[in-house]
């Protein structure tokens, strides 16, 4: 990949920035010289980390965006290519999730992390290629997770809308070769934020939302398709891939049971 030449350095866009891993990646980057855009819909908790971290707040540009709003997208994007410089690196972040037993079965909830998770990814992809392809650079890295994999018990609307990432970019990482810009995908674990706070069962390899930022920001500028972590839990769930529906419902079975 060719890096962005801007007066300010590198350019990266973070969206669901205000915490979690946006966040930590976001200081994390802008440690190492980055002019780094925050998003997120919440404008207070953006500009709360630039005042919390003074050293480097220069380098961090609060920009309010709901991913939900495509028009805001656009907005968005032009404004932080005329005001802080072309964005060289776009990580897709917002993220929503809620767990469901099936007893607590919701169709709303089904739309709302869609909305989200999938769509909000789609509105700042086709930003991200209006703008990377007529120039023939850029790099666009898409969160999804480890549950995009297979079914995961109590994880269905979360686990679709994550699996449609997945399979979207699978779908335009070969359509891109040759244009400039590299389409890569996020599968994570267990992170402790916000939204796994949620959770009421045991969570294996849980990690750090700053220990999360360290996998990403290692393999920001790799080749690769993938960057996964926790990588042992990763791979076990790529091996479950593999395991005929049979076996698989008979492990996950006694997931609902235990």
């Amino acid at each position: 990949m060719t890096a962005a030449t801007t007066e300010g350095g590198r350019v990266a866009l973070i969206t669901g920035a205000s915490a979690g891993i946006g966040e930590a990646l976001a200081i994390r980057l802008a440690r190492d010289g980055w002019q780094v855009v925050v998003s997120a819909r919440r404008e207070a908790a953006l500009r709360a980390i630039g005042e919390a971290h003074p050293d480097i707040a220069g380098r961090l540009h609060p920009y309010p965006l709901d991913v939900t709003d495509p028009a805001a997208c656009e907005q968005v994007f032009d404004a932080v290519e005329a005001e802080v410089g072309e964005i060289d690196t776009l990580i897709l972040n917002a993220g929503d999730y809620d767990p469901m037993p099936l007893d607590d079965f919701d169709p709303a909830v089904f739309r709302r992390l869609a909305e989200v998770n999938y769509l909000g990814t789609v509105n700042g992809v086709g930003a991200a290629l209006a703008r990377m392809r007529p120039r023939g650079r850029g790099q666009i890295l898409v969160t999804a997770s480890l549950s995009a994999y297979r079914g995961l018990p109590q994880a269905a609307p979360y686990g679709a809308s994550k699996a449609a990432v997945l399979n979207m970019a699978e779908s335009l990482r070969p359509a891109l070769e040759g244009t400039g810009v590299t389409l890569r995908v996020i599968n994570a674990g267990f992170v402790k934020t916000r939204l796994t706070e949620k959770n009421r069962f045991h969570m294996p390899q849980l990690i750090s939302a700053e220990r999360a930022a360290e996998y990403i920001h290692d393999e920001i500028d790799d080749a690769g398709f993938e960057i996964v972590f926790p990588k042992r839990f990763g791979y076990t769930l790529k091996l479950l891939r593999l395991l005929p529906y049979k076996l698989y419902f008979a492990l996950t079975r006694r997931m609902v049971q235990s």
